[in-house]
């Protein structure tokens, strides 16, 4: 299931306004210096589109990571810790961990991951999508024989559990 994404043109006048708002009033937070970098990037010709995302971050969890019982998904860093171990992990599987553990509880098809978390073109076959989660699975579940975090929901798909 792929995300809604919405597009608004952003033109000169307005980043350069949205500019020096961020210089003179906003908040001292990560995500107010990353905008402004962005826009101003933009401006500067160095990128050509600026994603945003509305994170929700808590004391417990800051924005932008995921804390699932002793597992910590920092989306940012593109790291993923458990028990104070850091895991190392591939771009795309990653990816995998992250769409599912941000839709916790929702059951996807391996049609519907592979739409969310692949952008170009790639053969899909279910195996890719099984082998993708059986190496997962080896990395960050305590005992891969039987998973915590993603599980199997049969005849259907997978889903990140929702009880961390």
């Amino acid at each position: 299931m792929k995300k809604n994404i919405g597009f608004a043109a952003l033109d000169l006048p307005l980043a350069d306004w949205l500019r020096e708002k961020l210089r003179l009033n906003a908040p001292d937070t990560p995500a107010a210096r990353e905008l402004l970098e962005g826009i101003e990037e933009l401006m500067s010709g160095r990128a050509d589109s600026l994603m945003l995302e509305l994170a929700e971050g808590t004391p417990a969890a800051p924005a932008g990571e995921l804390r699932c019982g002793a597992l910590s998904i920092d989306q940012r860093l593109r790291r993923v810790v458990r028990d104070g171990q850091e895991i190392a992990l591939t771009p795309k599987e990653f990816d995998i961990l992250c769409f599912l553990a941000r839709n916790r509880g929702e059951v996807f098809t391996k049609e519907q991951i592979y739409q969310a978390v692949w952008e170009e073109d790639y053969l899909l076959d279910d195996s890719n999508i099984m082998a993708f989660i059986r190496k997962l699975r080896k990395k960050i579940e305590p005992n891969p024989d039987a998973p915590e975090y993603i599980l199997t929901i049969w005849g259907i798909g997978y889903k990140f559990s929702d009880r961390l």
